[in-house]
């Protein structure tokens, strides 16, 4: 049995979660219209490899200040099955499944929040999620993270935490990703993929022999 850690944004799914989040909650008149444009700018620094994901994750938490947990895991599982469900991947999909025939230990692992990625990981039937945590009090969120972010080392220092108890998590895994902001996580697998992947993963993958998957959901 090894780990399978797949990446959600742009890998298992066309498009990133977080951004059809928001525009999900401004077409709700959950959050202004007028935090989209903020919102690309930021993911344009993602894309750059320039992110402060806690200035980001700040930023996009504040409409849900206030607001209950359970009232959230209403709105993401809504979300999940109306927005999500249908920009998988038949490809990830498939390879998901032969993992799951292998044996393997299924993580879906994000930098996204973790009221969008656990929904996902319900959906695909993975054994783990791990995603950047919602702080939260009294069952009341704060607009706050906690915890670890599960971006760049911190995706390899979350697997470290989750399965502290085993001498070698990383022996024979695998990894799947879109962004060279994932290259900690891929340089730390026995086997990396690059999915679909940005100009400056395919370089490096290229250079380094890394295979290259392309997912299109088209024949």
């Amino acid at each position: 049995m090894a780990l399978a850690l797949f990446d959600l944004d742009e890998t298992l799914i066309a498009g990133d979660s977080a951004s059809l989040w928001l525009e999900y909650m401004v077409a709700e008149e959950l959050a202004p219209a007028s935090m989209i444009a903020e919102e690309q700018a930021m993911m344009s620094l993602y894309h750059q490899g320039k992110m402060d994901m806690h200035q980001y994750m700040a930023f996009t938490l504040q409409p849900l200040a206030g607001r209950s947990r359970q009232w959230l895991d209403q709105q993401c599982h809504h979300f999940a099955e109306q927005v999500l469900r249908e920009r998988l991947y038949p490809e990830g999909l498939a390879r998901i499944e032969w993992h799951r025939e292998r044996g393997d230990e299924l993580v879906l692992i994000s930098a996204s929040g973790e009221h969008l990625v656990a929904p996902m990981a319900k959906m695909l039937g993975m054994d783990h999620c791990v995603a950047i945590l919602l702080d939260e009090e009294s069952g009341m969120l704060t607009g706050q993270t906690r915890g670890t972010l599960s971006f760049r080392e911190g995706k390899v220092a979350r697997i470290n935490q989750l399965f502290a108890g085993r001498d070698n998590p990383w022996q024979g895994s695998f990894g799947y990703s879109d962004s060279h902001n994932d290259l900690p996580m891929l340089r730390a697998v026995s086997h990396p993929h690059a999915v679909n992947p940005a100009p400056a993963l395919r370089h490096c993958a290229s250079e380094l022999g890394w295979p290259l998957l392309h997912w299109s959901g088209q024949a």
